[in-house]
């Protein structure tokens, strides 16, 4: 039985290609991906990704408790920033990616993806006997609207009082918006594109959705399905949970190493203290088509002589450059920047090449 989100309605009066996601019934597409691909690059798109989880981790321990379950250091936090980080499995793999909000001293946000919110609930919590912090999940409660793209700012500017300019990349502040009070204002997203994702109250998800179509309707803003945010985070080379990263594979593996700070005791921190320092086989690498070709997740990708040195996590056709291009885990030596690997399409062997990421 899928879910639904508080704007499934309002999605399906657009006319939006609905396909089932994590477990919830989601806009895969409105208008065609290539269109709102663009539409986020150079002017502004609206996600609904209300699917995603919420958790509140409370009280005197909850700053430990997240310490030891995460990877990232939390003393980088002050009162509204926010931290990329990743829940490590205990054997070396990961859990989940995750945003941690500090709201207060005794006071988090964690925001995780939709597919794991049980599991991720249940792995911290399992931690928590230790810690007793007050944990809430907020999942069910709460929407969530990406509002993304260079006129993202502009268009969510028209409808609160709080001074976006002053909000850096990866900080927040609780304000209001369109009458609507205690949204947590967050500059964040997924597109890298720039732009805002709001958190609100269930109930006022159609109104506010409403509102900043109107409000980007002059700089020529669009709802956006899951296909263009998938090629939008593709090209900026961003992991996706189930496919680049997974309780296989770990954060040293995956280029996560900045996300892992070893001036603090967490979960695993041996084991990727030992990756880090001896290295590891296989690494994620971004790779490039030189040839007409579209990769797709779980294809081979193989040597000059056709030995099979790893495979594509995520691959698509850029909607910018035009041209495949891919993530996939790939085998030491092979994983060096500009190593000539070959991608096996339907038996074919297509030529591509490893290449630093961001793709654009």
């Amino acid at each position: 039985m899928t879910r639904q989100t508080a704007l499934f309605d309002k999605h399906v009066s657009l006319g939006a290609k609905m396909v089932p996601f994590a477990g919830f019934d989601m806009p895969v597409q409105y208008t065609g991906v290539t269109e709102e691909h663009f539409a986020v690059r150079e002017k502004a798109g609206l996600f609904d990704v209300s699917h995603m989880g919420q958790f509140f981790i409370e009280g005197p321990k909850a700053k430990d408790l997240l310490q030891y379950v995460t990877t990232n250091n939390l003393d980088a936090l002050e009162d509204g920033k926010a931290q990329y980080s990743c829940l490590p499995n205990g054997k070396g793999g990961i859990v989940d990616d995750l945003i941690v909000y500090k709201m207060a001293d005794e006071k988090y946000f964690v925001v995780v993806n939709a597919s794991n919110i049980d599991k991720d609930w249940n792995h911290i919590q399992k931690y928590n006997a230790d810690f007793g912090a007050e944990m809430r999940n907020a999942s069910d409660e709460m929407s969530l609207l990406a509002i993304q793209g260079p006129k993202a700012t502009e268009t969510l500017q028209k409808l609160t009082d709080t001074n976006l300019s002053e909000i850096p990349y990866y900080h927040f502040t609780v304000g209001t918006v369109s009458g609507v009070e205690d949204v947590i204002i967050s500059n964040t997203g997924y597109t890298g594109s720039g732009g805002f994702e709001i958190y609100f109250k269930n109930g006022y998800a159609e109104k506010l959705w409403d509102e900043v179509v109107k409000s980007g309707e002059e700089f020529g803003l669009i709802p956006c399905g899951l296909a263009a945010r998938d090629t939008l985070r593709l090209e900026k080379g961003f992991c996706l949970y189930g496919n680049d990263i997974d309780d296989t594979t770990s954060p040293i593996e995956a280029g996560l190493g900045w996300i892992t700070k070893f001036d603090k005791e967490f979960v695993d921190k041996e084991l990727f203290a030992k990756q880090k320092e001896e290295g590891v086989s296989r690494k994620l690498v971004g790779f490039e088509m030189q040839e007409k070709a579209i990769p797709r997740h779980d294809y081979p990708v193989v040597d000059a002589e056709g030995n099979v040195i790893g495979k594509v996590t995520s691959g698509t056709m850029s909607p910018m450059k035009k041209i495949g291009l891919g993530m996939a885990y790939v085998n030491k030596p092979h994983f060096k920047l500009g190593s000539d690997i070959f991608i096996q399409i339907r038996n074919k062997n297509i030529p591509a090449k490893v290449v630093k990421m961001p793709f654009i």
